[in-house]
């Protein structure tokens, strides 16, 4: 467990010392916070589907641990391209150990992003249930671990780090829009609702959206099933690229 601890505290230090990744990541959020809570939110109260705001907070949040855990991922190439990946993987321990550690680290970083987010979302109107913020909680860190596994995924398999924030925007944008992170899955078309149905953005949105006090598209109990099998399957992937990285 020691190499496990080191990693995930490596990644706390590295986070906090960063005042300017902890505040620059929090510009996209809140600008679609801004932009879309109150752009659209008389035409969506119109439209009578209630607050829209109250409905945008949950999948602002997941976007905000979604870009953070992803982008955890481009610190692999960072430590190849500077020394410090072979100096860890030339160390007598299982690379499981150092890749579980990196997840878990870049995980409670994302963690912490979306807490952050949840504060100032309540600051500006949001009203999530306080009786089921553990569940809450829970939907988040199972959020980060997921895409920060995927994060590493695609960074063991990478060299350049250039081409790793280009190939991840192409790919988890989608991800975010087809979430059902900015509108209700229950009044897109069904085309819409298949993809959907196919994203894991999607079952953590859902899942911590109805854990805050919203209305669930899957049910609580298919989003916590999916998500599991999703973080199963990903740290799995991670951790096998992990270990066919090249030094």
């Amino acid at each position: 467990m020691g190499p496990i601890y080191i990693m995930w505290l490596r990644q706390l230090k590295r986070y906090f010392r960063s005042r300017a990744r902890m505040i620059g990541s929090l510009g996209q959020p809140l600008i679609f916070l801004l932009a879309f809570g109150f752009g659209f939110g008389g035409i969506y109260q119109k439209a009578g589907n209630g607050n829209y705001f109250q409905f945008l907070a949950p999948g602002i949040i997941s976007m905000a641990i979604l870009f953070t855990g992803v982008f955890s991922g481009i610190e692999i190439l960072w430590d190849r391209q500077f020394g410090f990946l072979k100096e860890t993987l030339v160390a007598p321990v299982p690379r499981l150990h150092i890749m579980i550690g990196r997840t878990l680290g870049g995980a409670t970083v994302a963690f912490l992003q979306g807490l952050i987010v949840l504060l100032i979302s309540t600051l500006m109107g949001f009203r999530p249930n306080l009786q089921s913020l553990l569940l809450s909680f829970i939907f988040m860190f199972l959020i980060a671990v997921l895409f920060t596994a995927l994060g590493t995924a695609f960074a063991s398999m990478l060299n350049d780090m250039q081409s790793f924030p280009l190939i991840m925007n192409f790919f988890i944008m989608p991800l975010f829009f087809f979430s059902g992170a900015i509108f209700p899955l229950k009044d897109a078309s069904t085309v819409l609702t298949v993809v959907a149905s196919c994203n894991p953005l999607a079952y953590g949105v859902d899942g911590l959206r109805a854990s805050f006090g919203g209305e669930s598209f899957y049910g609580m109990g298919m989003d916590f099933l999916v998500l599991g099998l999703f973080c199963s399957f990903f740290l799995v992937l991670g951790s096998y690229l992990f270990s066919k990285i090249q030094i």
